[in-house]
């Protein structure tokens, strides 16, 4: 069973074995189980319900609320050798009905579907007279009224299921889902606990930042600009705020698109097109873009302001590498965003119980902003992942800058907001600390005040940072209300008293990409070609993954371009001799490349300007240059400074190059007293609600890490 649809996988889609989760849930859905998978953006899920679409009788039917995304999803699986179709309201009714036709006569493995669908009786009808074998419920959190995507439409599902002469298999898909919502999902659709699969929330080639009291324009110009070639997201909270940047980012000659739900759907579907077709580098945008992109090689994504709710953020955020090859997600910090939102959520029509759900959730987002502790666990922990360590690659992880004393700085801001006995804004406590002479600060007496001029030697606009920097680490609050005032904290009180310090960090050191290998982008233009030819986005023909493995491994003949990963058979026949062709004329005109390949990376990815090593993956994998470098006797220390990257990262390279045969001595690393402990814990807990029982279990001292170097030991006897 599981044999034919490895095969399957590597003749339509060129990947030689699952991902993590992926075979569970094919043979789940072979066996006839209703199945759950929470998998992470980018994981993979779509594969769970295309192979076995292609081992069972009939049709597969797929719904999904993102109908941009429908004919991405088509276009690839055609060009993989795989007949699918949707139905959505894109089309008229002749081509309705024609494909309802073609469904009948067996035309069809997979046909995509709006849940709205669900509501026409015309389609129900012709849906009883098909033999539906599986049906696929993508973003599965819009059953839940729990959700953050909450859809009244998706409650149609489980009553269209039990009208089916044929009760067909059942997958629910989700990347964000609480363990409430879980359980709503689950009680739905009858789906039993045995069946669901988690393969974790994490998402490892994702770096998460948060900047606070930044001059978030001057801080996107010089992003961009740094990372021009690469493309990118930047999400708004309002229409207005869309416009407005796009404005200042068009005017400084950035390829840049817009999309909001106060333009045309004309020119929304412009502007997303030529985004996907890598025609516009950036798009700046509301929520209402990105649900239904399936865009793969996002290198970036920037949120100006905060969302609503932790689901959405990471969402969002994940809309970033979904090819797997490392990218950026950044958040630029404001208290007042909060303010914003929380207006809006108590003056929005929610029944009370929703408000005060959706309030909770403002809160946990609050509290990311707030967080000293690792970005993407505090994530995982929101979500009720089961393994949370440190990513190692997050701000916070990873920040190595020098923080300054500015406490005498903090305690000028405080005296002033308490001389104006905490009745005022912002822009005006600014105003007196650089002696302004505005009309309304001599009309309220402040120039009379003693902290009057006290920070005369910055700009008005450095002083308002600093504030907001103050509010971002809690030792100022902003009341309710339109006009919001500032208000000491007990923190602040403390450091009035000179019991505490103040300390900030350094400016944020900026990033670059490195330099990509020379061929990447003679392919990358032959991608284009192809795909404008096809008429299809670019990354349906190759994904820049795919690329970046051809520009490492350097095919010129069929056998080792089937190696590469995302070259199946079907891509194989249509492009595979076009881009052998092109690789093979790149090596006579570049001759000694080979010799010199590993000075390049094999794909443009975010470095920092200030180090040594970047951030990427050479042609080596990454985790095997960890274990030489070990096996040479360095010790994990030694390793993270020579490649500078954490000890954590170290230790995670070799964990998995062990666990893919790398022969290494791990064990020792281990005490004896140690090892006793976590044998002890793990025959009396046992590891299958995951790593953080046992590591409760156990004292403080012992780490992941050595759990997992016993458990490797344990699994090998």
């Amino acid at each position: 069973m599981i044999t034919e649809a490895t095969t399957l996988l590597k003749q339509h889609f060129g990947y030689d074995s699952f991902r993590p989760g992926q075979e569970e849930i094919i043979i789940n859905l072979l066996n006839s189980h209703r199945t759950m998978g929470i998998m992470p953006t980018g994981g993979g899920k779509s594969i769970c319900y295309q192979i076995p679409s292609l081992m069972l009788p009939g049709i597969t039917l797929v719904i999904s609320p993102l109908i941009s995304l429908m004919k991405d999803q088509v276009d690839e699986l055609n060009e993989a050798g795989i007949a699918a179709t949707f139905i959505n309201s894109s089309l008229k009714n002749n081509e309705v009905n024609e494909r309802l036709e073609q469904m009948k006569q067996g035309g069809y493995k997979l046909v995509y579907i709006a849940p709205e669908r669900l509501e026409t009786p015309s389609f129900l009808h012709a849906l009883s007279q098909l033999h539906v074998s599986l049906i696929a419920v993508d973003e599965a959190h819009c059953l839940s009224q729990w959700g953050h995507d909450f859809r009244p439409s998706y409650m149609k599902i489980p009553n269209m299921i039990e009208q089916l002469h044929d009760q067909p298999t059942i997958l629910a898909l989700t990347a964000t889902s609480t363990p409430e919502v879980t359980a709503d999902i689950c009680s739905a659709l009858s789906i039993n606990n045995d069946f669901l699969v988690k393969t974790g929330f994490a998402r490892e080639n994702l770096s998460f930042n948060i900047l606070k009291g930044e001059d978030r324009d001057s801080y996107i110009l010089d992003y961009v600009e740094t990372n021009k070639g690469q493309s990118g997201i930047i999400y708004a909270a309002t229409r207005k705020e869309v416009e407005r940047l796009y404005t200042v980012l068009e005017s400084r000659g950035i390829s840049v698109g817009k999309y909001h739900g106060g333009m045309t759907n004309e020119e929304r579907e412009s502007m997303q097109e030529l985004f996907v077709y890598d025609e516009l580098q950036l798009m700046i945008a509301t929520n209402a873009f990105g649900m239904g992109i399936n865009k793969s090689n996002v290198r970036y994504v920037i949120h100006y302001q905060i969302p609503r709710n932790i689901e959405s953020y990471y969402q969002e955020a994940g809309r970033a590498g979904r090819d797997g090859e490392e990218s950026e997600c950044i958040l630029l910090f404001s208290p007042q965003d909060i303010r914003i939102q929380q207006f809006l959520i108590e003056q929005s029509t929610l029944h009370e119980g929703r408000k005060d759900n959706e309030l909770r959730k403002l809160q946990a987002m609050a509290n990311y902003c707030h967080t000293e502790s690792c970005l993407q666990s505090y994530i995982l922990d929101y979500f009720g992942d089961s393994i949370i360590e440190p990513c190692g690659k997050c701000i916070h992880c990873r920040d190595e800058r020098d923080s300054e004393d500015v406490t005498t700085d903090a305690q000028m801001v405080f005296s002033c907001i308490k001389r104006m006995r905490e009745n005022f804004g912002k822009t005006i406590v600014a105003q007196v600390l650089v002696g302004s002479g505005n009309k309304r600060v001599k009309d309220l007496s402040f120039h009379t005040l003693s902290t009057y001029g006290l920070m005369k030697d910055r700009t008005q606009k450095d002083v308002s940072q600093f504030i907001d920097f103050l509010i971002a680490s809690q030792y100022v609050s902003l009341s309710d209300g339109s006009f919001p005032t500032l208000q000491l904290t007990e923190k602040a009180i403390q450091v009035l008293k000179g019991e505490i310090r103040v300390e900030r960090k350094q400016e944020t050191k900026k990033v670059t990409v490195v330099k990509s290998h020379p061929l990447f982008e003679k392919l990358r233009e032959l991608r284009s070609s192809l795909a404008k030819d096809a008429n299809v986005p670019p990354y349906v023909i190759f994904s820049d993954k795919t690329l970046n493995e051809m520009c490492a491994i350097l095919p010129t003949n069929q056998s080792d371009m089937l190696k590469v990963k995302g070259v199946g058979e079907q891509k194989y026949e249509k492009y595979g001799n076009i881009f052998i062709k092109a690789i093979s004329e790149f090596l006579e005109e570049n001759p000694d490349i080979e010799k010199n390949n590993r000075e390049y990376h094999t794909s443009p990815v975010i470095r920092n300007k200030n180090a040594d090593v970047p951030i990427s993956h050479s042609k080596t994998p990454s985790h095997f240059i960890s274990s030489s470098l070990y096996k040479e006797g360095k010790t994990i220390k030694e390793i993270a400074e020579i490649r500078s990257i954490t000890p954590m990262t170290v230790e995670s390279h070799l964990l998995r190059a062990m666990e893919e045969g790398d022969e290494l001595n791990l064990y020792s690393l281990v005490s004896d007293e140690d090892k006793d402990r976590i044998s002890k814990s793990v025959e009396l807990i046992g590891v299958e609600d995951g790593l953080r029982p046992i590591k409760e279990d156990l004292p403080e001292d012992i780490s992941y890490f050595s759990i997992k170097i016993v458990l490797q030991q344990l699994a090998t006897n």
